[in-house]
């Protein structure tokens, strides 16, 4: 679904409305943790999460850090959100589409190897048994069944924590204390405008991060677009064509990891001829594309670049 609008807005009536849902919700995931018995690994596991629903950017701070870790067997687990696959499945990216294991395993699978499990404990088992010698899982910080060794809460520095409810009444996976008392580090991709690092102690670490176009996504700047983003702010791909002075003289959002079809891209691309546009999407979003589509649209590669390198280089030190 698309992310509601109420969710990043001071708490009105719909909020309030739905807040015994979220008393609900934090009640389930209280007892959910309260039985669980985490497993460790053979490996070191590091976990790349978020405390709210929808995206923040934990797949391009999974890639950054396997940058970072290059000299290593580095091997990337994820549920496979979107996927019929539940693993333990060693992705294939050329080979396997997004309705099978994902769209975040496939872009993941690119950088390394990359298994679907939604055991994640299974999956972290069939990865080190394959030969990696750390563990890069995008997503699964409120999963308790495995080990973490070293945690990383994401966040988008221009929307933070919304509302601060619970869902639904709210974005929020879990209360804001509970989730920072289990990480070792955060990350804002962006400017807080939030004043999220405000809020914390002093010694704990923030990472400053970007989201910046690679060299490939120039072909782009200056251009007139029509752009298509089904990610969890599709806001986020807009501003990121704005500034870099494209036009934009349509543009269609739609649900996170949103199935598309033939129908809609060739609606989408006579529309864009009209307009005398290329039409641009995400990388996420393009591997969801109809395969007879996807010559149609160019994406606009990202790539996270980190603020303050060596401090996250001497957090990864510590634990690898």
């Amino acid at each position: 679904m698309k992310t509601p609008a109420f969710w990043y807005q001071v708490p009105g009536a719909t909020a309030s409305a739905l807040a015994p849902l979220a008393s609900l919700y934090a009640l389930a995931d209280s007892v959910k943790k309260g039985f669980a018995r985490p497993q460790r690994a053979d490996v070191p596991v590091i976990c790349v999460g978020n405390l709210v629903a929808g995206g923040a950017g934990k797949t391009p701070v999974a890639l950054a850090l396997a940058a970072l870790l290059a000299d290593r067997n580095i091997a990337f687990l994820t549920r496979g959100y979107g996927g019929i696959e539940v693993g333990p499945l060693k992705v294939e990216a050329y080979r396997h589409k997004a309705t099978e294991v994902g769209d975040e395993a496939l872009l993941l699978a690119r950088a390394a190897p990359t298994w679907v499990s939604r055991d994640r404990v299974a999956g972290a088992k069939a990865a080190s048994e394959a030969g990696a010698d750390i563990i890069i899982m995008d997503d699964g910080f409120q999963n308790p069944s495995l080990e973490k060794d070293f945690s990383l809460i994401v966040v988008d520095g221009a929307s933070g924590f919304g509302n601060g409810r619970l869902v639904p009444a709210g974005p929020l996976r879990e209360p804001v204390a509970e989730g920072f008392a289990r990480a070792d580090a955060l990350v804002i991709i962006g400017d807080d405008k939030t004043g999220i690092a405000d809020n914390l102690h002093p010694d704990f670490p923030v990472l400053a991060a970007r989201l910046t176009p690679t060299p490939e996504a120039e072909f782009v700047a200056g251009k007139r677009v029509v752009a298509i983003a089904g990610i969890g702010r599709p806001e986020k791909f807009f501003t990121t064509l704005q500034e870099m002075g494209c036009t934009l003289a349509a543009h269609h959002a739609f649900a996170d990891h949103h199935r598309y079809t033939v129908p809609e891209i060739m609606n989408i691309c006579v529309e864009a001829a009209a307009l005398d546009a290329t039409l641009v999407t995400t990388e996420k979003d393009w591997v969801r594309l109809p395969a007879q589509t996807k010559s149609m649209v160019q994406t606009v590669p990202v790539i996270l670049e980190w603020q303050n390198e060596d401090k996250i280089r001497a957090l990864l030190a510590g634990i690898t």
